[in-house]
């Protein structure tokens, strides 16, 4: 069985690409920070569908404890799997913050870049040497990249270094034919940044294309793709998951 790592797996998006790959056959360890109810009930529900899962605690923003973690990861594909690699790294965890730049505080700023930029480099860095040759490394940006937003100046600008990390990830990376791709998602019905009220929903289902916003389901079909042989000839892209946001 090919396993792999899926941070922030214990709700929206993470939950359900968990949950999706699972399906597909795939073991999983999924990550929490502050939530490891949640995230055992994910793994619940993998291991009641058949799959196998486990749970591991996981701060993305202290790269400190990423060692441990990496030791974490290797007892847990032993004792669960008897298998000494990982099949890929969904870097999925993150959050939102809505401020004008004018408003950012140095401490948001960076606590935002430790999140969804300083995380991801390093934790591939821990996590390299337990990826086999073919693994895939997919990495959430965000739609926000490609369509400024008043009020993400911050998130976006780090979801878009995100981005071109992916590129020098798969150039890096392509001795051991790992695949290095990210996933961009639009507007998605999830908790990040506090959820949509009735009101937001309606204007951005009206920016998009096919007329409503997306659901975490919708992005969790596409990161599984990517982690498996579906999207095996995929490589250094970016993916917009938005149903046509603002085209």
């Amino acid at each position: 069985m090919n396993i792999i790592v899926i941070t922030g797996g214990s709700r929206g998006i993470g939950a359900c690409t968990a949950l999706e790959c699972a399906r597909r056959g795939l073991g999983i360890i999924l990550t929490y920070n502050r939530n490891p109810e949640a995230a055992s009930e994910v793994a619940r529900q993998i291991e009641e569908t058949g799959g196998k899962a486990t749970a591991l605690h996981l701060d993305v923003a202290d790269v400190g404890s990423f060692i441990h973690f990496g030791k974490a990861v290797q007892q847990a594909l032993m004792s669960k799997w008897e298998v000494s690699r990982l099949a890929g790294l969904v870097n999925n965890a993150g959050y939102g913050l809505y401020n004008p730049i004018e408003a950012v505080t140095e401490t948001q700023f960076d606590d935002l870049m430790n999140v969804h930029l300083k995380g991801p480099f390093f934790l591939t860095q821990t996590l390299l040497p337990l990826l086999s040759e073919g693994a895939s490394i997919v990495n959430l940006t965000s739609a926000t990249t490609r369509v400024a937003t008043a009020g993400v100046a911050p998130y976006a600008s780090f979801k878009g270094g995100l981005e071109v990390l992916t590129r020098y990830m798969a150039k890096e990376f392509g001795d051991r034919r790992i695949r290095v791709n990210s996933v961009a998602p639009g507007a998605i019905r999830t908790e990040l940044g506090g959820g949509l009220n009735d009101e937001f929903e309606t204007l951005l289902a009206s920016q998009t294309a096919l007329g409503r916003v997306g659901e975490p389901a919708d992005v969790a079909r596409v990161i599984a793709s990517l982690m498996t042989l579906d999207g095996g000839w995929i490589n250094a892209q970016n993916v917009e998951v938005a149903g046509g946001y603002i085209i």
